[in-house]
């Protein structure tokens, strides 16, 4: 898959998971690997430290159990409007390739 289209689509599939429920970053990856096993881990990581800098998403630290501490991540109400506004643009771009 192209990376550029790869990279939007990322965005759209993280976004997605998490507004199912708050996940941590290991779990989002193990997640995101069954439905892209080609992509990096690294990756995976890259997308979720942007989703949190441009304000899509929020940490915090949850209950602590016999491991480390696990950064959890929730969508914040950017988040929200931004996975509204890809899920327009993918069914929109989805309308234009059935057409063609």
């Amino acid at each position: 898959m192209n990376a550029q289209l790869k990279k939007g689509v990322l965005d759209l599939c993280m976004l997605k998971i998490i507004k199912k429920k708050d996940c941590y970053g290991y779990e989002i990856l193990k997640m995101m690997k069954t439905y892209f096993p080609e992509v990096d881990e690294s990756t995976f990581y890259s997308v979720l430290r942007r989703l949190n800098k441009d304000g899509s998403t929020e940490v915090y630290t949850g209950e602590v159990t016999k491991g480390p501490k696990r950064k959890y991540y929730r969508l914040t109400e950017i988040g929200k409007e931004r996975l509204v506004q890809y899920e327009k643009e993918w069914k929109a771009l989805n309308k234009i390739i059935d057409e063609i």
